[in-house]
Protein backbone atom coordinates (compact mmCIF):
# COMPACT_ATOMS: atom_id res chain seq x y z
CA UNK A 1 0.00 0.00 0.00
CA UNK A 2 1.62 3.55 -1.17
CA UNK A 3 0.02 7.04 -0.02
CA UNK A 4 1.54 10.44 -1.25
CA UNK A 5 0.73 13.02 1.10
CA UNK A 6 -0.31 16.25 0.17
CA UNK A 7 -1.23 19.62 1.71
CA UNK A 8 -0.11 23.54 1.69
CA UNK A 9 3.22 24.42 2.44
CA UNK A 10 3.87 24.28 6.36
CA UNK A 11 1.02 22.62 7.75
CA UNK A 12 3.19 19.56 9.33
CA UNK A 13 3.64 17.30 6.27
CA UNK A 14 7.06 16.58 6.61
CA UNK A 15 6.23 16.46 10.43
CA UNK A 16 4.58 13.42 9.98
CA UNK A 17 6.12 11.63 7.56
CA UNK A 18 9.02 12.55 10.12
CA UNK A 19 7.11 10.69 12.50
CA UNK A 20 5.58 7.98 10.57
CA UNK A 21 8.92 7.09 9.09
CA UNK A 22 11.48 8.10 11.20
CA UNK A 23 13.92 9.11 9.10
CA UNK A 24 14.98 12.36 9.78
CA UNK A 25 13.62 14.46 6.70
CA UNK A 26 14.65 18.10 8.09
CA UNK A 27 11.25 20.48 8.90
CA UNK A 28 10.81 23.75 9.15
CA UNK A 29 8.95 26.45 10.14
CA UNK A 30 8.89 28.06 6.49
CA UNK A 31 7.29 26.86 3.51
CA UNK A 32 9.19 24.94 1.14
CA UNK A 33 11.60 23.76 3.09
CA UNK A 34 10.52 19.89 1.39
CA UNK A 35 12.61 20.68 -2.13
CA UNK A 36 12.15 17.00 -3.31
CA UNK A 37 10.00 14.18 -2.88
CA UNK A 38 10.88 12.34 -0.04
CA UNK A 39 9.99 8.49 0.07
CA UNK A 40 9.71 6.29 3.00
CA UNK A 41 8.59 2.52 4.03
CA UNK A 42 7.06 2.01 6.74
CA UNK A 43 5.97 -1.54 9.16
CA UNK A 44 2.25 -1.13 9.43
CA UNK A 45 1.33 -2.35 13.20
CA UNK A 46 -0.51 -5.78 13.40
CA UNK A 47 -1.06 -7.80 16.54
CA UNK A 48 -1.95 -10.82 14.66
CA UNK A 49 1.59 -11.38 13.52
CA UNK A 50 2.45 -11.92 17.91
CA UNK A 51 -0.27 -13.80 18.35
CA UNK A 52 0.86 -16.18 15.32
CA UNK A 53 4.15 -16.20 16.15
CA UNK A 54 2.84 -17.65 19.67
CA UNK A 55 1.90 -20.47 18.57
CA UNK A 56 4.05 -20.81 15.49
CA UNK A 57 8.15 -20.75 15.88
CA UNK A 58 9.66 -18.27 12.85
CA UNK A 59 12.59 -17.44 12.04
CA UNK A 60 11.22 -13.61 10.72
CA UNK A 61 8.08 -11.71 11.12
CA UNK A 62 7.47 -9.77 8.06
CA UNK A 63 4.38 -6.99 8.59
CA UNK A 64 2.88 -5.17 5.76
CA UNK A 65 4.31 -2.18 4.58
CA UNK A 66 3.11 1.16 3.74
CA UNK A 67 5.07 3.36 1.62
CA UNK A 68 4.74 7.02 2.30
CA UNK A 69 5.65 9.60 -0.58
CA UNK A 70 5.87 13.27 0.84
CA UNK A 71 6.51 16.12 -1.98
CA UNK A 72 6.75 19.92 -1.39
CA UNK A 73 3.52 22.12 -0.48
CA UNK A 74 1.16 22.84 -2.95
CA UNK A 75 0.55 26.60 -3.54
CA UNK A 76 -2.18 28.49 -5.16
CA UNK A 77 -1.04 28.63 -9.21
CA UNK A 78 0.80 24.90 -8.73
CA UNK A 79 -0.65 23.47 -11.48
CA UNK A 80 0.97 26.45 -13.72
CA UNK A 81 4.84 25.99 -12.11
CA UNK A 82 3.87 27.94 -8.76
CA UNK A 83 5.96 27.10 -5.63
CA UNK A 84 7.84 23.69 -5.77
CA UNK A 85 4.94 21.08 -5.25
CA UNK A 86 4.36 21.11 -8.88
CA UNK A 87 7.78 19.64 -9.43
CA UNK A 88 6.37 16.72 -7.74
CA UNK A 89 3.24 16.28 -8.34
CA UNK A 90 3.84 13.44 -11.13
CA UNK A 91 5.39 11.39 -7.75
CA UNK A 92 1.82 10.89 -6.71
CA UNK A 93 0.62 9.22 -10.06
CA UNK A 94 1.26 5.78 -8.90
CA UNK A 95 -0.03 5.90 -5.25
CA UNK A 96 -3.00 3.48 -3.91
CA UNK A 97 -4.51 6.77 -1.78
CA UNK A 98 -3.77 10.51 -1.38
CA UNK A 99 -3.34 11.96 2.81
CA UNK A 100 -4.20 15.43 2.65
CA UNK A 101 -2.92 16.50 5.44
CA UNK A 102 -4.84 20.01 7.09
CA UNK A 103 -3.89 22.25 9.48
CA UNK A 104 -6.55 22.56 12.48
CA UNK A 105 -4.96 24.41 15.38
CA UNK A 106 -3.85 28.10 16.19
CA UNK A 107 -0.60 29.06 16.56
CA UNK A 108 0.86 32.57 16.19
CA UNK A 109 4.17 31.30 16.05
CA UNK A 110 3.80 28.76 12.78
CA UNK A 111 3.10 30.68 10.09
CA UNK A 112 0.26 29.40 7.26
CA UNK A 113 0.82 30.67 3.67
CA UNK A 114 -2.56 32.17 3.29
CA UNK A 115 -1.89 34.38 6.47
CA UNK A 116 -4.82 33.07 8.57
CA UNK A 117 -6.42 28.86 9.54
CA UNK A 118 -9.37 27.93 7.59
CA UNK A 119 -9.12 24.14 6.97
CA UNK A 120 -12.34 24.19 3.91
CA UNK A 121 -10.14 27.35 2.18
CA UNK A 122 -6.86 24.53 2.67
CA UNK A 123 -9.07 21.80 1.16
CA UNK A 124 -10.02 23.52 -1.78
CA UNK A 125 -6.80 24.75 -2.97
CA UNK A 126 -5.32 21.93 -3.29
CA UNK A 127 -8.18 19.78 -4.45
CA UNK A 128 -8.47 22.22 -7.59
CA UNK A 129 -4.95 22.56 -8.21
CA UNK A 130 -5.01 18.54 -8.34
CA UNK A 131 -7.99 18.78 -10.55
CA UNK A 132 -5.91 21.37 -13.26
CA UNK A 133 -3.08 19.27 -13.06
CA UNK A 134 -5.34 16.31 -14.43
CA UNK A 135 -7.16 18.65 -17.08
CA UNK A 136 -3.66 19.35 -18.31
CA UNK A 137 -3.04 15.92 -18.51
CA UNK A 138 -6.40 14.73 -20.13
CA UNK A 139 -6.24 16.97 -22.54
CA UNK A 140 -2.87 16.26 -24.04
CA UNK A 141 -3.72 12.13 -23.61
CA UNK A 142 -7.09 13.37 -26.02
CA UNK A 143 -5.15 14.83 -28.43
CA UNK A 144 -2.61 11.68 -28.82
CA UNK A 145 -6.27 9.54 -28.28
CA UNK A 146 -7.82 11.28 -31.29
CA UNK A 147 -5.15 10.61 -33.64
CA UNK A 148 -4.95 6.55 -33.08
CA UNK A 149 -8.47 6.02 -32.29
CA UNK A 150 -9.53 5.05 -35.50
CA UNK A 151 -6.47 2.34 -35.80
CA UNK A 152 -6.70 1.63 -32.38
CA UNK A 153 -10.17 -1.12 -32.34
CA UNK A 154 -12.76 -0.64 -29.42
CA UNK A 155 -10.38 -0.46 -26.52
CA UNK A 156 -9.25 2.57 -28.44
CA UNK A 157 -12.25 4.18 -28.78
CA UNK A 158 -13.72 3.30 -25.28
CA UNK A 159 -10.51 5.28 -23.76
CA UNK A 160 -11.15 8.31 -25.43
CA UNK A 161 -15.09 8.25 -24.37
CA UNK A 162 -13.40 8.15 -20.38
CA UNK A 163 -11.18 10.96 -21.20
CA UNK A 164 -13.62 13.10 -22.95
CA UNK A 165 -16.15 11.99 -19.60
CA UNK A 166 -13.32 12.96 -17.46
CA UNK A 167 -12.29 16.00 -18.74
CA UNK A 168 -16.30 16.94 -18.86
CA UNK A 169 -16.29 16.61 -15.15
CA UNK A 170 -13.18 18.48 -14.82
CA UNK A 171 -13.96 21.54 -16.61
CA UNK A 172 -16.94 21.10 -14.23
CA UNK A 173 -14.79 21.79 -11.17
CA UNK A 174 -15.33 17.74 -10.07
CA UNK A 175 -12.95 15.36 -9.03
CA UNK A 176 -12.19 12.29 -11.27
CA UNK A 177 -13.19 9.86 -8.44
CA UNK A 178 -17.06 10.31 -8.42
CA UNK A 179 -16.81 8.65 -12.25
CA UNK A 180 -16.99 4.87 -11.95
CA UNK A 181 -17.94 1.95 -14.16
CA UNK A 182 -19.19 -1.36 -13.50
CA UNK A 183 -17.71 -3.15 -16.47
CA UNK A 184 -13.83 -4.25 -16.06
CA UNK A 185 -12.63 -2.92 -19.41
CA UNK A 186 -13.52 0.84 -18.10
CA UNK A 187 -12.56 0.45 -14.73
CA UNK A 188 -9.52 -0.38 -15.64
CA UNK A 189 -8.84 2.26 -18.40
CA UNK A 190 -9.94 4.64 -16.38
CA UNK A 191 -7.26 3.46 -13.10
CA UNK A 192 -4.59 3.43 -16.00
CA UNK A 193 -4.93 6.93 -16.74
CA UNK A 194 -3.46 7.81 -13.28
CA UNK A 195 -5.22 11.32 -12.73
CA UNK A 196 -4.23 12.47 -9.21
CA UNK A 197 -8.26 13.05 -8.46
CA UNK A 198 -9.30 9.41 -9.00
CA UNK A 199 -7.23 8.54 -5.83
CA UNK A 200 -9.19 8.01 -2.63
CA UNK A 201 -8.57 10.72 -0.22
CA UNK A 202 -8.02 10.59 3.61
CA UNK A 203 -7.88 13.71 5.28
CA UNK A 204 -5.60 13.94 8.42
CA UNK A 205 -6.27 16.63 10.66
CA UNK A 206 -3.33 18.32 11.49
CA UNK A 207 -4.57 19.55 15.43
CA UNK A 208 -3.07 21.17 18.66
CA UNK A 209 -1.77 19.28 21.59
CA UNK A 210 -5.16 20.11 23.78
CA UNK A 211 -7.68 18.77 21.19
CA UNK A 212 -5.96 15.26 20.46
CA UNK A 213 -9.52 13.76 19.92
CA UNK A 214 -10.66 16.19 16.79
CA UNK A 215 -13.69 18.07 18.49
CA UNK A 216 -12.87 21.55 17.53
CA UNK A 217 -15.13 23.29 14.95
CA UNK A 218 -12.41 23.48 12.44
CA UNK A 219 -11.88 19.64 12.57
CA UNK A 220 -15.62 19.28 12.83
CA UNK A 221 -16.11 21.40 9.30
CA UNK A 222 -13.12 19.00 7.74
CA UNK A 223 -15.38 16.15 8.86
CA UNK A 224 -18.36 16.88 7.36
CA UNK A 225 -16.61 17.86 4.25
CA UNK A 226 -14.90 14.53 4.27
CA UNK A 227 -18.50 12.94 5.17
CA UNK A 228 -19.52 14.31 2.03
CA UNK A 229 -17.36 12.94 -0.46
CA UNK A 230 -17.56 9.48 1.74
CA UNK A 231 -14.59 10.04 3.29
CA UNK A 232 -13.12 10.39 6.80
CA UNK A 233 -10.92 12.23 8.68
CA UNK A 234 -8.21 11.02 11.34
CA UNK A 235 -7.30 13.77 13.82
CA UNK A 236 -3.45 13.85 14.35
CA UNK A 237 -1.27 15.72 16.05
CA UNK A 238 2.25 15.82 14.38
CA UNK A 239 3.94 17.33 16.65
CA UNK A 240 3.20 15.34 19.48
CA UNK A 241 3.78 12.20 17.42
CA UNK A 242 7.15 13.67 16.53
CA UNK A 243 8.35 13.35 19.83
CA UNK A 244 6.59 10.26 20.58
CA UNK A 245 8.70 8.46 17.52
CA UNK A 246 12.02 9.66 19.19
CA UNK A 247 11.90 7.88 22.28
CA UNK A 248 12.38 4.06 22.72
CA UNK A 249 10.08 1.81 24.56
CA UNK A 250 8.72 1.69 27.34
CA UNK A 251 9.04 5.42 27.58
CA UNK A 252 6.89 6.16 24.00
CA UNK A 253 4.57 4.22 25.92
CA UNK A 254 4.32 5.46 28.77
CA UNK A 255 4.11 9.14 26.63
CA UNK A 256 0.82 7.98 24.91
CA UNK A 257 -0.50 6.82 27.96
CA UNK A 258 0.21 10.29 29.73
CA UNK A 259 -1.47 11.91 26.75
CA UNK A 260 -4.58 9.51 26.73
CA UNK A 261 -3.76 7.80 23.06
CA UNK A 262 -3.56 3.66 23.47
CA UNK A 263 -1.41 3.41 19.73
CA UNK A 264 1.33 6.30 17.61
CA UNK A 265 -0.55 7.26 14.50
CA UNK A 266 0.51 4.85 12.12
CA UNK A 267 -1.57 2.32 13.84
CA UNK A 268 -4.61 4.57 13.01
CA UNK A 269 -3.65 6.02 9.80
CA UNK A 270 -3.26 2.56 8.58
CA UNK A 271 -6.46 1.05 9.78
CA UNK A 272 -8.16 3.93 8.11
CA UNK A 273 -6.34 3.66 4.48
CA UNK A 274 -7.16 0.08 4.82
CA UNK A 275 -10.79 0.93 5.12
CA UNK A 276 -11.06 3.99 2.62
CA UNK A 277 -9.45 1.74 0.21
CA UNK A 278 -11.41 -1.90 0.50
CA UNK A 279 -8.20 -3.83 1.89
CA UNK A 280 -7.43 -6.27 4.29
CA UNK A 281 -4.88 -9.06 5.07
CA UNK A 282 -4.01 -12.75 4.88
CA UNK A 283 -1.33 -14.37 6.31
CA UNK A 284 1.60 -16.86 5.82
CA UNK A 285 2.90 -19.14 8.32
CA UNK A 286 5.89 -21.03 8.44
CA UNK A 287 9.46 -21.96 10.41
CA UNK A 288 11.19 -19.53 8.13
CA UNK A 289 8.77 -16.60 8.26
CA UNK A 290 5.47 -15.41 9.10
CA UNK A 291 4.30 -12.97 6.61
CA UNK A 292 1.40 -10.50 6.27
CA UNK A 293 0.23 -9.52 2.74
CA UNK A 294 -2.15 -6.98 1.08
CA UNK A 295 -5.13 -7.67 -0.62
CA UNK A 296 -8.65 -6.11 -1.85
CA UNK A 297 -11.47 -7.05 -0.44
CA UNK A 298 -13.19 -9.79 -2.30
CA UNK A 299 -10.21 -11.31 -3.51
CA UNK A 300 -9.66 -14.54 -4.76
CA UNK A 301 -7.54 -17.41 -3.48
CA UNK A 302 -5.46 -17.53 -6.72
CA UNK A 303 -5.70 -13.56 -6.74
CA UNK A 304 -3.88 -13.48 -3.21
CA UNK A 305 -1.15 -15.92 -4.16
CA UNK A 306 -0.52 -13.62 -7.30
CA UNK A 307 0.25 -10.95 -4.32
CA UNK A 308 2.92 -13.52 -3.24
CA UNK A 309 4.35 -14.23 -6.65
CA UNK A 310 2.99 -14.39 -10.06
CA UNK A 311 3.81 -18.51 -10.54
CA UNK A 312 1.83 -18.81 -7.36
CA UNK A 313 -1.28 -17.26 -9.01
CA UNK A 314 -0.70 -19.14 -12.90
CA UNK A 315 -0.01 -22.15 -11.35
CA UNK A 316 -2.64 -22.43 -8.41
CA UNK A 317 -4.13 -25.85 -8.02
CA UNK A 318 -5.93 -25.23 -4.73
CA UNK A 319 -5.40 -23.33 -1.15
CA UNK A 320 -4.97 -24.86 2.86
CA UNK A 321 -6.70 -22.32 5.08
CA UNK A 322 -7.76 -21.56 8.85
CA UNK A 323 -8.20 -18.39 11.02
CA UNK A 324 -5.83 -16.66 13.29
CA UNK A 325 -8.95 -17.20 15.56
CA UNK A 326 -8.75 -20.99 14.83
CA UNK A 327 -5.14 -20.77 15.46
CA UNK A 328 -5.98 -19.51 19.03
CA UNK A 329 -8.78 -22.10 19.77
CA UNK A 330 -6.93 -25.01 18.94
CA UNK A 331 -2.99 -23.86 19.58
CA UNK A 332 -1.44 -25.58 16.60
CA UNK A 333 -1.96 -26.50 12.87
CA UNK A 334 -1.62 -30.09 14.00
CA UNK A 335 -4.71 -29.35 16.44
CA UNK A 336 -6.84 -27.56 13.58
CA UNK A 337 -6.14 -30.11 11.10
CA UNK A 338 -7.06 -32.87 13.32
CA UNK A 339 -10.74 -30.88 14.36
CA UNK A 340 -11.51 -30.77 10.95
CA UNK A 341 -10.88 -26.95 10.96
CA UNK A 342 -7.75 -26.77 7.97
CA UNK A 343 -9.81 -26.02 5.22
CA UNK A 344 -9.09 -26.83 1.39
CA UNK A 345 -10.48 -24.38 -0.86
CA UNK A 346 -9.98 -24.11 -4.53
CA UNK A 347 -10.26 -20.93 -7.25
CA UNK A 348 -13.56 -19.65 -6.32
CA UNK A 349 -12.93 -19.31 -2.96
CA UNK A 350 -13.37 -15.95 -1.48
CA UNK A 351 -10.43 -14.75 0.66
CA UNK A 352 -11.65 -13.31 4.50
CA UNK A 353 -9.07 -10.88 6.60
CA UNK A 354 -7.19 -12.73 8.82
CA UNK A 355 -7.04 -16.19 6.68
CA UNK A 356 -3.73 -17.95 7.06
CA UNK A 357 -2.84 -19.81 4.31
CA UNK A 358 -0.61 -22.63 2.23
CA UNK A 359 -0.82 -22.06 -1.05
CA UNK A 360 -0.58 -25.31 -3.49
CA UNK A 361 0.42 -24.54 -6.96
CA UNK A 362 2.05 -26.00 -10.42
CA UNK A 363 4.09 -24.07 -12.76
Amino acid sequence: MEAGIVGLPNVGKSTLFNALTAVGIASENYPFCTIEANIGAVAIPDPRLATINRYIETQEIIPAIFQLVDIAGLVRGASRGEGLGNKFLGSLRNVDAILHIVRCYEDENVMHVEGNIDPIRDVDTIETELMLADLQSVEGMIDRAEKTVRTGGPEAKRRLEILNECQARLSDAQPVRGLSYDDPTSARLLRDLQLLTAKRVLYVANVGENDLAGKSAMVEKLRQRAEAEGSQVVPISARLEAEIAELDEPDRSEMLHSVGLEEPALAVLARAAYRLLGLQSYYTAGPKEIRAWTIPMGATAPQAAGVIHSDFERGFIRVEVYSVDDLVQYGSEKAIREAGKMRLEGKSYVMHDSDVCHFLFNV
